[in-house]
This record gives structure tokens, C-alpha cells and sequence, in this order.
């Protein structure tokens, strides 16, 4: 079962971006939410190979970590059983059902890397997780966090997981048209890209997928009718959540 840490939320220090950005989520709509959320195969291909993670998995208990903000705690839902983390290990549990599956959660609303820095090394020591899923750039984009620091911050972190002798998958930022039109996404983007080759990491294409969903029009948080909202983000929780299942089956199937 997923075990959540929720912390005091800490206050943005630009507040009036994510404001922004949780308006223009909440525009006037024009479309009912569509059932299919399919993700690309090249999307989840370069997986890495779960070492640490398929070792665990063989003796039987596999604990993931997951680090984050809003999108990995109840982002807006009721329950913490509708978040990705819980899709995830729901869809791991179906995958592996002879095996104890476990994801940890640690995070907040507004959590920055910096903010998240010291839960992942407690995390680390107290949990001994086989496998870390890093979720970043979307707070640090809205604080207007240099994407230097923002890496710089998380190196440090890495190391820490290095240390620990656990897997790591980086997830990017989200998709949102709002965001893409008011900050300059691509330099947090190529950041995480090149931190995430630079571990021999994995990186999963949260910003791409998101986009491809809402060009192909099989979900658009931006454009659901207001008492679609819900529904539509606790859909896209699970279409996220088996997603990353993909990616992390993938990565064990390589490690074998």
C-alpha cells in the first residue's frame, strides 16, 4: 500500500505563475473527455536496465521511491489512490502478482528539487528502495529556478542514490499550453535530458506524452468540460501510472 508523507506545504515564491497555470487548467472547455490514453512504443524504448530493481524483485519485495510535487500526492483528487504513484503500483502488482510491490511517496504541493533534497536522502536510509522515480522541472520552471541549480541540486541527490545502490528514473515536467506559452520550457527540458544520460538513468517523457495526448485528442486537461475535470485528471493519473509501469517493466526485462 502506498504510504504518503505530507509535510507542511511550503509558499511558492512566485506564486502568480502557478496561479496562472492552475487557471489556464481550469479554462472554459470544449470537448468531453475521450476513454484512450495509448503511449507511443518510442516513447518508454529507452528504458535502462533495473538492476537493483530486478534483484529485488527475484527475492520477492520490490520498494520504489517517488519524489515530487503536486502530481504525485493528491494533485487536486480526493485520493490518494486516484495519483500516478498508485496507478503505478497497482499496475506493477498486476504485472509481478507473486511479488510484494510497495511505492513510497515523498513530496508537496510546491516542492521544489531543493525542497525535496534532504525527504530523498531520509527516504534513502529509512525505506532502502530499489528503485528512485525523480518527477522535476515544473515547480522550478514556475519559481524561475535556474536550470543549472535545478541540476546542480539534483546531482547531489543522485549521488545519494548512487550511494544507496538504487535505480533511477528522471521524470520530466508536464505538458500544458499555458506553460509552454508564458516560460521557456526547453532549457529545464535538455537539463534533465543530459542529468539523466550523464547517471545512466532513464528518462520518462512526462512533457511529450502529456503533448502527445492532447494533439491527438485523447485527453486535454486545459479543454474538459468543468464537471469532466475530475474524472479527466484522475484518468490521466492512470494513464501516466501505466505508463511509467511500461518503461519500469521494460527496465527489468533488460536487467535479466
Amino acid at each position: 500500500m502506498i504510504r504518503l508523507v505530507l509535510p507542511a506545504l511550503r509558499l511558492l515564491a512566485r506564486p502568480v505563475a502557478l496561479a496562472g497555470l492552475a487557471l489556464a487548467l481550469l479554462a472554459p472547455p470544449a470537448a468531453a473527455v475521450p476513454r484512450g490514453c495509448a503511449v507511443p512504443h518510442d516513447m518508454v524504448e529507452e528504458a535502462r536496465p533495473l538492476q537493483a530493481a530486478s534483484r529485488a524483485l527475484e527475492l520477492g519485495a520490490l520498494r520504489i521511491l517517488v519524489i515530487g510535487s503536486a502530481s504525485v500526492v493528491q494533485a487536486g483528487t480526493a485520493e490518494a489512490a486516484t495519483t500516478w504513484p498508485s496507478r503505478l503500483e497497482t499496475a506493477l502488482g498486476r504485472r509481478y502478482s507473486e511479488a510484494r510491490i510497495n511505492v513510497l511517496v515523498r513530496g508537496s504541493r510546491g516542492a521544489s528539487v531543493t525542497d525535496n533534497l534532504q525527504r530523498l536522502k531520509d527516504a534513502l536510509r529509512q525505506e532502502t528502495p530499489a528503485l528512485v522515480i525523480w518527477q522535476a522541472g515544473t515547480v522550478e520552471l514556475s519559481r524561475g529556478m535556474d536550470p543549472h541549480e535545478m541540476t546542480e541540486v539534483m546531482r547531489e541527490g543522485l549521488e545519494a542514490i548512487r550511494r544507496a545502490g538504487a535505480d533511477l528514473i528522471v521524470m520530466d515536467q508536464q505538458y500544458s499550453r499555458f506553460l509552454r506559452a508564458n516560460a521557456n520550457v526547453e532549457p529545464y527540458r535538455e537539463k534533465l535530458r543530459l542529468l539523466a544520460a550523464s547517471a545512466g538513468a532513464a528518462l520518462f517523457p512526462r512533457y511529450d506524452l502529456m503533448r502527445h495526448w492532447v494533439e491527438t485528442g485523447a485527453l486535454d486537461l486545459e479543454r474538459v468540460a468543468r464537471g469532466d475535470r475530475a474524472a479527466a485528471l484522475e484518468r490521466l493519473n492512470g494513464c501516466l501510472g501505466e505508463a511509467v509501469a511500461q518503461m519500469v517493466i521494460r527496465g527489468l526485462s533488460e536487467a535479466r
